[in-house]
C-alpha cells in the first residue's frame, strides 16, 4: 500500500490532472494521494497560494478584494472546465473563499493559516470529484477527519504524536482517500500550517500513519541531481541515498525537499521515492534508511549562500577554561544563532546566516567579543557560501579530503573554512559567494566525471 503526494507543478492544469490520473489508475496500492494548491503553470503565472496570501494582505489593509476572489476562484473554475467536470462543487470552493472574509481580524493568530489552507483543500475536493467522474472510488477526506491533530503553533505546526493511532485506522481503506496537504487542526480546532514543504510534511505523516510500504512524493523532476542543474550542466540523478544523506543535503539548500518534511516517514521506517509526474517510467530517487556501501563515496554536492564568519584566535585558547561558553553566550544575548562552530588549538570560527548581522548587532558583537575574551585577533568575513558535499561511502574511502580540495585549489578556489561532521556523512567548505559555481562544478568533475 501506497501514499502518494504531488506538488502543485503537478496540479496545476487539467493536462497535469490527466496526468495524475493515470498515475493513481495505474497502482491499485495508491490508496491514499495527498495534494497541494494547484501552482504556476508558467515562469510568469501566480501560484494560488501567493494568490491567497494577496488576498489575505488586501483583506487585512481592508482593500477590496472581489477581484483578487474572482481571480483565485478563476484557477479551479478553468481547470474543470477544461476536464469538462460538473461544476456542483465549484459552489462550495466559492463559499470557502469568500467565507474568509468573515473571520476576524483582531486577535486571530490563525487567520493566515486560515486563508493558505484553503488553496490545498479547495484542490482536495476538486482532485477528489475528478477521480469519482472518471470511475475511481475516490472521496475527499479532510486533515481533522483522518487524524492529524498538531501542536498550537501558526506556521509551524508539528503533529500530535497521538494522531498517528487515529490515521492508522484508515489503513484498511477500500476506497482512495484525497486529502489535503500543508495544515492540520489544532485540539481547540483551528486550523494550522506546517512549515516550508508543508504538503510533504503531510504525505510523510499520513505514511507513517498508515505504515505504507512506499510514501511516493511525485514532482516536476526525474529525481533528485547531485547537483543543481542551474550550475552543473546535464547532472547526473541520483539513483538511490539515505535519510541521513538526505538530510544534509536538504540542510545544504537542495531544495527538492525541506530538510524536515521526511522525519515521520523515516522515524516509521519507510522509504520514500522521488518521480517525475511528467514521466513517471523514471525509477527516481529512493531515499531509504539504509544502502549497501558499494558506491561512490560522494553522493550529491549543495549549496547555501550569504553566510557569516567570525574569526576569533587566542593564544592557548585551548587552555582557557569556559571560553567557548563566553563565546555562546555573548551569541545568545544578542539572539544570535550558530550554524557551524570548527575550531583549533588557538582559533575557532563561528560560521552564521549574514542577515542576522545588522550594522547595529555587528558592532555590539565585536566589542563584547573583545571585552568579555581578549583575543588576539577578532574579524567577521561577510559574503560566504558554505558547500556541502555528502555521501555515507566517505567513511570507507581514504582521500575524500583532499580530492576535494586538490579540486578547488586547482581551479584556483580559496578555502575561508572547511569542516567535516562527526558523522562523517558530509564536509563543509567555506568559500566566497562570486566563486560559488566555480566550485560546485569543479567539485563536480572530481566526483562524477
Amino acid at each position: 500500500m501506497k501514499v502518494i503526494k504531488f506538488g502543485g507543478s503537478s496540479l496545476a492544469s487539467a493536462e497535469q490532472l490527466q496526468k495524475v490520473l493515470q498515475i493513481v489508475k495505474e497502482d491499485p496500492s495508491r490508496k491514499f494521494v495527498v495534494v497541494s494548491a494547484p501552482g504556476k503553470r508558467s515562469d510568469s503565472d501566480t501560484k494560488v497560494t501567493d494568490l491567497l496570501i494577496s488576498y489575505h494582505s488586501k483583506y487585512l489593509k481592508n482593500e477590496g478584494t472581489e477581484e483578487i476572489i474572482e481571480q483565485i476562484i478563476s484557477r479551479y473554475e478553468l481547470i474543470m472546465d477544461e476536464l469538462g467536470m460538473n461544476k456542483n462543487i465549484l459552489t462550495d470552493i466559492r463559499q470557502s473563499i469568500e467565507k474568509l472574509t468573515t473571520l476576524p481580524k483582531e486577535n486571530n493568530p490563525h487567520l493566515f493559516d486560515a486563508f493558505l489552507a484553503r488553496g490545498e483543500n479547495n484542490n482536495a475536493r476538486l482532485v477528489a470529484a475528478f477521480f469519482q467522474d472518471n470511475g475511481l472510488q475516490a472521496v475527499y477526506k479532510n486533515p481533522r477527519d483522518i487524524g492529524i491533530i498538531v501542536t498550537d503553533e501558526p506556521g509551524n505546526a508539528r503533529i500530535l504524536p497521538s494522531s498517528y493511532e487515529k490515521i492508522s485506522q484508515f489503513r484498511e481503506t477500500d476506497e482512495i482517500l484525497v486529502i489535503p496537504g500543508f495544515f492540520g487542526y489544532t485540539e481547540a480546532g483551528e486550523i494550522c500550517t506546517f512549515s516550508r514543504g508543508g504538503s510533504d510534511i503531510t504525505g510523510s505523516i499520513v505514511a507513517a500513519g498508515v505504515q505504507a510500504d512506499l510514501y511516493e512524493n511525485f514532482t516536476d523532476v526525474d529525481g533528485i541531481f547531485v547537483a543543481h542543474p542551474g550550475i552543473v550542466s546535464n547532472p547526473k540523478t541520483i539513483k538511490e541515498l539515505t535519510y541521513r544523506e538526505m538530510r544534509e543535503l536538504a540542510y545544504a539548500g537542495f531544495a527538492v525537499f525541506h530538510d524536515e518534511a521526511l522525519m515521520p516517514a523515516y522515524k516509521a521506517n519507510i522509504p520514500v521515492v522521488i518521480k517525475n509526474t511528467n514521466n513517471p517510467s523514471h525509477p527516481g530517487t529512493l531515499i531509504t534508511t539504509k544502502r549497501a556501501a558499494d558506491h561512490e563515496p560522494v553522493v550529491g554536492i549543495a549549496s547555501d549562500q550569504n553566510f557569516a564568519n567570525i574569526y576569533i584566535s587566542k593564544y592557548l585558547m585551548n587552555r582557557e577554561l569556559g571560553f567557548g561558553r563566553k563565546v555562546l553566550e555573548i551569541l545568545e544575548n544578542l539572539g544570535l544563532s550558530y550554524e557551524h562552530m570548527p575550531s583549533g588549538i588557538d582559533d575557532i570560527s563561528i560560521i552564521l546566516r549574514e542577515r542576522q548581522l545588522t550594522p547595529t548587532i555587528e558592532k555590539q558583537l565585536i566589542s563584547k567579543l573583545e571585552e568579555v575574551l581578549k583575543p588576539d585577533e577578532l574579524r567577521i568575513t561577510h559574503g560566504l557560501s558554505m558547500i556541502m558535499i555528502v555521501g555515507e561511502g566517505m567513511r570507507q574511502r581514504i582521500g575524500v579530503t583532499a580530492d576535494s580540495t586538490m579540486a578547488l585549489a586547482k581551479n584556483e578556489i580559496n578555502l575561508e573554512m572547511i569542516n567535516q561532521g562527526s558523522s562523517e556523512v558530509s564536509i563543509m567548505f567555506g568559500i566566497r559567494k562570486e566563486q560559488e559555481n566555480q566550485a560546485i562544478r569543479a567539485l563536480y568533475d572530481m566526483f562524477f566525471n
